[in-house]
């Protein structure tokens, strides 16, 4: 699979394409709002939307393949300065030549909250084992983190894993919203799919994925455990909330218990079933504020 290569020095889409084979209806989707390109230690530009104001201040960090409108409802009744922000290879964050790592993903993380005074975190699967990478080398750099959905942190992913990643970036890569569309699709539960909600999310993820593009350096970063030295996260003094579900074959229970009893005193919820932001939205937001915002 080719590379995409980063955005033009103005910060423009990877990919430009009139394609009109994708979902529509008569009425085109509203633009997001507006983000900035902020620079890294590492020479990495990174996309990043900041809302609320005031203290504390906390940075969410999407899942592989999302982006910024997907964590936005995650944060929306969490109180202070709510800083969410693309990783490389996602919205118009730079591509740098791969291999990447977690520990990229991790400084990724860690530039962005350094630079918002960020002191606390929420990260979403992928997010979430950079969060767990970053935590491993420095436990003292958040007070309070939640890992949705966390990835493994051993590299081994199942095979429904690597699937959706393969089918994501080649329909990507091919720019026909079609495709997109049919890989994205996979990502909503059976009753929301043919539903306006269910329509307007595959417009926007269609659109915003047909603009920018996926970094096909993504599939490096399984080449080796987003955590070297799990045993380092017990250095963690924070406090910390894993949120798991039954029945995700991308991401098994199993994987929200074991980080849970990685991080000392981490509060652990299981859902019942998957795609809790879908069928449990309220009741998700509200844990995830209650614990942020304590």
């Amino acid at each position: 699979m080719r590379r995409f290569g980063p955005p033009p020095p103005d910060g423009g889409p990877r990919l430009q394409r009139a394609d009109r084979t994708g979902p529509r209806t008569g009425r085109p989707t509203l633009p997001g709002p507006p983000t900035e390109l902020v620079s890294t230690p590492s020479g990495v530009r990174l996309e990043q939307l900041v809302t609320g104001v005031g203290e504390p201040v906390t940075v969410f960090a999407h899942g592989l393949g999302g982006d910024i409108a997907g964590t936005r409802p995650l944060g929306s009744a969490v109180t202070g300065r709510r800083v969410f922000f693309h990783f490389r290879g996602h919205g118009r964050s730079d591509a740098p030549v791969g291999p990447w790592s977690f520990g990229d993903l991790a400084g990724d993380l860690r530039a962005v909250a350094d630079l918002a005074g960020a002191t606390r975190a929420l990260g979403v699967s992928m997010g979430a084992g950079a969060l767990a990478r970053l935590l491993s080398a420095s436990p003292d750099r958040f007070e309070r983190v939640v890992c949705y959905l966390p990835a493994p942190l051993d590299g081994t992913r199942p095979a429904a894993a690597e699937a959706r990643v393969e089918r994501l970036l080649a329909a990507v890569e091919s720019g026909e919203a079609a495709s997109i569309a049919a890989a994205v699709e996979s990502e909503l539960p059976a009753p929301v799919r043919n539903t306006p909600t269910g329509w307007s999310y595959l417009r926007q993820r269609v659109e915003q994925l047909q603009k920018d593009g996926l970094g096909a350096e993504l599939t490096t970063l399984w080449h080796e455990p987003a955590v070297p030295d799990e045993a380092a996260l017990a250095a963690f003094r924070g406090r910390a909330l894993v949120l798991g579900c039954l029945g995700d074959e991308v991401h098994p229970a199993a994987w929200a218990e074991r980080l849970a009893g990685l991080l000392p005193g981490a509060e652990l919820h299981v859902y019942d079933r998957p795609a809790v932001l879908w069928t449990n939205r309220a009741e998700l937001r509200e844990r995830i504020s209650s614990f942020l915002n304590d």
